[in-house]
């Protein structure tokens, strides 16, 4: 058992808290798109049998390829990053500079988790299958992207962001833009907050050579940046509830997203990072749960 909990800690599985919520997004839309038909005076959609089973099937496989892909990034992340995070006191206990999981078993159970994720997606469809390896070089990807540019914030949203469309495809085995929009939500908000995040090691990050927005810019231009990121994510999430004619609780779960952005903003300031874990885990992981609900509650009713 503590060797699980080891595990769990190393990947963060909490932190499944903020893309998972519009996977579900995604899979709601898809499902909602499938060809029904409606019981007149009511809401109610009458599908076949078999393909409610098929749809609970799919539901299963989404949710096992976002906790395999997942846990292979934030693996292969602490195992490329243990050196530097020995060195950073921020950091040094985290589970292999402090001796809890090896490197070696950091890097198995990272080819484990890409395996099992590609695995997966064979028994979704085909599409997903064949698409499986670039969102693996992605989700991978990002942790060499530190050593050698400062737009990693981006591709670490770029990463969460394939959650809503994934799932949507693996629902109707194609592309549509009102996932789209959401994924692009996901790109922008996500790249904002882990500036935010990020700004913890503007020193350590300048001292090792490593690239990222704070280290560039310094901790008044990142929160700049970050605020912009937000912005282009609001303006994404009103453009998708515009594009998807939604209904007033979709809109009362954009102004808790939108209040949780401005929010985090408020609570942190360059010469006062004391906040930024309620900014980052708190207000974010309000955003995207409530957000989901208010979201998946439209959709349905």
């Amino acid at each position: 058992m503590s060797s699980v909990k080891n595990y769990l800690s190393l990947i963060k599985f909490s932190h499944t808290i903020f893309a998972l919520p519009f996977a579900l997004i995604g899979f709601c839309i898809g499902f909602y798109s499938l060809p029904h038909s409606v019981v007149p005076g009511w809401h109610t959609i009458v599908i076949p049998d078999w393909q409610y089973s098929e749809l609970l099937k799919k539901f299963i496989l989404v949710l096992l390829c976002m906790i395999f892909a997942r846990s292979a990034a934030m693996a292969f992340n602490r195992y490329l990053d243990r050196s530097f995070d020995a060195k950073n006191p921020r950091t040094a206990i985290r589970e292999i500079p402090a001796g809890i999981i090896s490197a070696n078993s950091a890097l198995l159970f990272t080819i484990i988790s890409s395996v099992l994720f590609v695995g997966t997606t064979y028994f979704i469809n085909t599409i997903c299958f064949a698409l499986s390896p670039v969102a693996l070089l992605v989700v991978l990807g990002y942790s060499y992207t530190k050593r050698f540019t400062p737009l990693c914030h981006l591709v670490l949203g770029l990463g969460l962001s394939l959650a809503p469309i994934g799932a949507y495809l693996a629902v109707t085995g194609a592309f549509e833009v009102l996932p789209i929009l959401f994924s692009l939500t996901v790109l922008f908000w996500v790249s904002g907050f882990d500036i935010i995040y990020s700004l913890q090691d503007e020193e350590f990050d300048k001292q090792y050579e490593l690239k990222s927005i704070p280290a560039w810019l310094g901790k008044a231009k990142a929160l700049r940046v970050s605020e912009l990121l937000h912005v282009l994510a609001a303006i994404c999430v009103i453009a998708a509830g515009v594009y998807g004619n939604f209904g007033w609780l979709y809109w009362i779960g954009v102004a808790v997203f939108t209040g949780m952005l401005i929010y985090q903003h408020s609570i942190v300031k360059p010469d006062d990072l004391r906040k930024v874990n309620i900014a980052f885990m708190t207000a974010n992981g309000i955003a995207s749960v409530v957000f989901a609900v208010f979201v998946i509650a439209d959709i349905i009713l």
